[in-house]
Formats: C-alpha cells, sequence, structure tokens
C-alpha cells in the first residue's frame, strides 16, 4: 500500500540543484531505471536494470531511497530495507505486467499444481514475490531455472513471453502464466521487418519479454543492461532497438557516434515508450523529495514472506 501524497510547493527555478541539495539534507540516493527521461537518469545515482537496481537497493547506506521507476521496483527496495523510506514520485506509476498477475488469482493457480515450484519475473507485486520460491529478472533467469534440480516442475511468472523465451535456452517445460507488458508485446514484426529493409546493414537487438515472432529477428536477445553492452562492444555501426527507448539514451554514452533507431509499435506512434515509467519527471522527483511523500509501506508478514525468494535471487546472482 501507499501513503498519501501532500499537497505541492512552489519548485525552485533550477530543478537539478534543488534536488541535488535535498538529497544531501535526507542523506538520499536516487535510483533509475534505464526506461526513465534523459534528465531523470543523469541526476540518478544509479541507473540500472531491475537486477542492478535491486543489488543497489540491497547494498546502499542511505536512510531514504527514492526510486525513479514503478512501483513494483519500489517496493521490492522497501522489502530489502525495512527501515529505510521509500519514496515513489508518482503513485500511477504502475506496470502492466504486474497487474496481469492478480494475487488471489495465482493464489488459485499455485495451489492446482502444489508440486511445482515458483520462479517469478521481478516485474510482480510485493504479494506474488510473497508466494514465489525464487524472483529472477531478465538477466538472470536461466541462471536461476538452471538451479532447479531437471526434475523439479516449475511455475514461471508472470510473463509468457520471458518464461517462452527462458525454456527455450533451458529445455525446461515451463507452466507459464499468461501475463504480458504492454510496452514489448507490442511490437509489429511486419514494421520491424520493413525497418530492416531500410536499414539493411543494423542489427536488430531485443528484450527477452517480446513475442516470439519479433525475437526470431533478432541479432541479439538480452536484458537492457546486455543490450547496452552489447551495443558498445559490437562492430556494428547502426542498431535497430526492440525496447522501451529510454534506453537509446545509455546507448548513446557508451557507443558515441553509431546510430540508434527505435522498433516501431502495431500502432500509430513513433516510438514505444512505457506510459507508466513515463510518468516521474524532475518537478515530481522534487517534490516528493521535498514532502517526503509518497512513501512506500507494507505489511509486515508480505514484506518477511516476499523477502525470501529476493535474497535467494540475489545469492544465485553474486556466484
Amino acid at each position: 500500500m501507499f501513503a498519501t501524497a501532500v499537497p505541492t510547493t512552489k519548485q525552485p527555478q533550477d530543478l537539478f540543484a534543488g534536488i541535488l541539495d535535498l538529497k544531501r539534507k535526507l542523506n538520499a540516493v536516487i535510483l533509475a531505471h534505464y526506461y526513465q527521461n534523459d534528465d531523470l537518469q543523469d541526476i540518478a545515482d544509479y541507473i540500472g536494470d531491475s537486477l542492478g537496481l535491486s543489488q543497489a537497493a540491497a547494498n546502499t547506506n542511505a536512510d531514504v531511497i527514492v526510486f525513479v521507476g514503478v512501483h513494483f521496483m519500489a517496493e521490492t527496495a522497501k522489502i530489502l530495507n525495512p527501515q529505510k523510506q521509500v519514496l515513489l514520485p508518482d503513485l500511477n506509476a504502475g506496470c502492466s505486467l504486474a497487474d496481469s498477475c492478480p494475487p488471489e488469482e495465482f493464489k488459485k493457480f499455485k495451489e492446482a499444481h502444489p508440486d511445482h515450484k515458483v520462479v517469478s519475473y521481478i516485474n510482480c507485486s510485493a504479494a506474488i514475490k510473497a508466494m514465489s520460491d525464487v524472483i529472477c529478472t531478465s538477466a538472470n533467469a536461466v541462471t536461476i531455472v538452471n538451479s532447479f534440480p531437471p526434475d523439479q516442475p516449475l511455475i514461471f511468472a508472470p510473463d509468457r513471453n520471458l518464461g517462452r523465451y527462458v525454456a527455450e535456452q533451458t529445455g525446461r517445460d515451463l507452466l507459464l502464466w499468461q501475463g504480458t507488458c504492454i510496452v514489448h508485446e507490442i511490437f509489429s514484426e511486419q514494421k520491424l521487418v520493413a525497418l530492416k529493409v531500410k536499414h539493411p546493414q543494423a542489427q536488430i537487438i531485443a528484450h527477452p519479454e517480446c513475442e516470439p515472432q519479433v525475437l526470431r529477428h533478432a541479432d541479439f536477445i538480452g536484458s537492457t543492461t546486455a543490450l547496452i553492452k552489447f551495443v558498445a562492444r559490437s562492430e556494428a555501426s547502426e542498431f535497430i532497438i526492440v525496447t522501451e527507448p529510454g534506453v537509446i539514451h545509455q546507448m548513446e554514452k557508451v557507443a558515441p557516434g553509431k546510430t540508434f533507431i527505435p522498433a516501431p509499435p502495431n500502432n500509430n506512434c513513433a516510438c514505444n515508450e512505457c506510459p507508466y515509467m513515463r510518468l516521474n519527471t524532475l518537478e515530481k522527483l522534487y517534490q516528493t523529495m521535498l514532502n517526503r511523500s509518497p512513501e512506500i509501506i507494507l505489511d509486515e508478514s508480505i514484506r518477511q514472506q516476499a523477502l525470501k525468494p529476493i535474497q535467494r535471487m540475489l545469492e544465485l546472482s553474486n556466484k
């Protein structure tokens, strides 16, 4: 659950300076996902994908964690840091994938398969994490699944596309919850092929949350961090990016001079921005730090149950 926001107050002319001043006063750390707007990435202390952000949240010495992302990410930070204040600039910054897995429905699904262990993608609510045996991210999902004995039946939730990709990579017969991400499921195979025809030298790189008909055209598939590292080391000079285009900001930093083309979705938009991620702004970041609200507050029993599978993920990821 979330604390109620308080009324806003006047903002300084220089928001960057104002945010940095509040950060010092609060002994705060600002964590931001790669899918945020450029200015939010630039002011963050740490920018990363879900795995990196979880690791940063687990290791911070700050008194206040300001999570510039979506609410399941801020929940994860609170699960790992019960004594710290965790702030989220916009309570409406949710996640379509997390919403696609209602806890009560998933509870029934799990109970119908009592012999299965549950591997849940981190893009889920604290309640789903609490029902899981281990959490994974797109960066470590294959490693996590392979940590179980080959004969152990597994449920993979909530993303069916990532689950299908992991099943192919591991050879496991995973029981998939049928959830999806609105950003990654809407990419158009037809438009992607047409874009490749216009840019025949470009390499197509994609996130594994994309649908199979899109992934089959990819030269490289990986987490957001893996995609950034790939463009930095690749000899290619042009790339078609099949994930949320916020990641291009970091790609331009690590590979200056290279060209990055966002893949078009199956609608009239020019690119495929996550509407939830983009709810966060510099103005909201300043206000949430000034007012120390909205704050993430979790039921302690849920938090403790959700902590164990996250810790298990971090242990397996650090090996």
